[in-house]
C-alpha cells in the first residue's frame, strides 16, 4: 500500500484517480489544485508519491517540483499530464521527477510508474521515452535555454506564467532585487529585451505550452514586472 497525494486542477480527474488508486490498494492522503497549498500539505503529510499535472490553470507543476527540490522532501513525483512536449519531459526528469506518464495511457502504466517511484527507479510511460530522446539528441547550439542555470530555468518558467518578481521572491525565498538580477541575466543570455520576447522564446522552444501556460488568454505584454 502506497500513500499518495494528487495535484490536478480538474476535480473530476482527481476523483477518478482516487477511485482507481484506492481500488488498487493505495491510499490517497490529500489533493489540491494549487502548488503552494500542495507543498504545505506535502510537508505535513509526507506521502510516498506525488501524482502531479504540469498544467494547473494559473500555475505550473514545475513550481511544485522546484519546491520539492528546494526542501529536499523524500516524496517521489510521478508526472501525470496531457503535455507531450519533449522539453517538458526532459525538464521534469531533470528537476527530480521519478516518472512521466501521459493521461492517455493505460491505468496499468500509471501503476507501473508508481511502483517504480516507490522503489527509487525511473519510468517513462508509453511513447514518452521517444519524446525525451528528441531533446537529448539535439545539439545544444539549437537550444538557447541550455545556457541557463537550474535557478534561471526555474525563474523563467515562473516569469512566463505571469508571476511578478515579488511573488517569485516570496516563493523562492529570494529578495525581489535578487529575482530581478536573475531575470536580467537570463534575458541577456537569451538575447531578449522584454518579457513578451521571453514568453515567445519559451513557447518556441517548448518549455511551456502556448495554450496551457498560466497566462492563458492574456497578451505577453500583460505580464507583470
Amino acid at each position: 500500500m502506497t500513500r499518495l497525494y494528487l495535484v490536478d486542477d480538474h476535480r473530476l480527474m482527481r476523483e477518478g484517480l482516487r477511485s482507481l488508486l484506492e481500488a488498487k490498494g493505495h491510499t490517497v492522503v490529500g489533493e489540491s489544485a494549487d502548488p503552494t497549498e500542495a507543498l504545505a500539505d506535502l510537508l505535513r503529510l509526507r506521502p510516498e508519491v506525488l501524482l502531479l499535472d504540469l498544467n494547473l490553470g494559473g500555475h505550473s507543476g514545475f513550481e511544485l517540483l522546484a519546491g520539492l527540490q528546494r526542501r529536499r522532501l523524500p516524496t517521489r513525483c510521478v508526472v501525470l499530464t496531457m503535455s507531450a512536449q519533449p522539453r517538458q519531459v526532459a525538464e521534469a526528469m531533470r528537476m527530480g521527477a521519478s516518472a512521466y506518464v501521459l493521461k492517455g495511457s493505460a491505468g496499468s502504466d500509471l501503476m507501473t510508474a508508481i511502483d517504480a517511484a516507490v522503489h527509487g527507479k525511473k519510468h517513462l510511460g508509453a511513447d514518452v521515452a521517444d519524446l525525451a530522446l528528441q531533446v537529448f539528441t539535439q545539439a545544444n547550439d539549437d537550444d538557447p535555454l541550455s545556457l541557463l542555470s537550474p535557478r534561471e530555468r526555474q525563474i523563467i518558467i515562473m516569469v512566463v506564467n505571469g508571476q511578478s518578481s515579488a511573488k517569485i521572491g516570496l516563493e523562492l525565498h529570494l529578495s525581489p532585487k535578487t529575482v530581478a538580477t536573475y531575470r536580467s541575466r537570463l534575458m541577456a543570455k537569451l538575447g531578449v529585451t522584454d518579457v513578451a520576447g521571453l514568453v515567445r522564446l519559451a513557447v518556441r522552444h517548448k518549455l511551456i505550452d502556448a495554450d496551457d501556460q498560466g497566462g492563458r488568454g492574456r497578451r505577453a505584454t500583460d505580464f507583470p514586472g
